[in-house]
């Protein structure tokens, strides 16, 4: 059985109360995943959210057939698949496992049923979901800008100055 010391490995998590994280504990599920195994894939319905206890997650975006982009790397102690907390979401990337994984997780209607029965709790773990995503999003917009100042057609444009 999970305890709440162990969801307090998780870093988005150390911000609830012992109470908190007892009732959190009831919900949460450990999976285990092998190197190379995806836990989900782009545009699959989001039910359910992740949290790395070991191992290493890539966040991928195929862009062909042939060409895939990692957008992100997961390390133990930290969340994932945030997709699942919005009614109706899909998940923006693939998650794979690079090396034996395993996650705390839990499926959105219980985690919404669980804040139904604690505001307080969901207002925590969205704030803390709202910081994920902010850290992302930084995250993604410093890759696409690295892209174009080392593109060769926008460095000939960058010369001209």
């Amino acid at each position: 059985m999970i305890t709440k010391e162990d969801l307090k490995q998780i870093v988005m998590l150390t911000y609830l109360t012992d109470p908190m994280l007892d009732r959190l504990a009831q919900i949460v599920d450990v999976l285990k995943f092998d190197k190379d195994e995806f836990i989900f894939r782009a545009n699959e319905p989001a039910r359910r959210f992740y949290m790395l206890t070991y191992g290493k997650v890539l966040l991928e975006q195929r862009i062909s057939d042939k060409v895939t982009a990692i957008v992100g790397s997961i390390k133990p102690g930290y969340s994932f698949g945030w997709s699942a907390m919005i009614e109706g979401g899909a998940y923006s990337a693939d998650a794979t496992s690079d090396e034996p994984s395993e996650v705390f997780s839990f499926k959105r209607e219980k985690i919404n049923k669980l804040f139904h029965q604690d505001p307080e709790m969901g207002f925590i773990i969205h704030q803390r979901l709202l910081v994920i995503i902010q850290k992302r999003l930084d995250y993604r917009n410093e890759q696409f800008q690295q892209a174009i100042r080392h593109h060769p057609d926008m460095q000939k444009l960058f010369s001209n100055r």
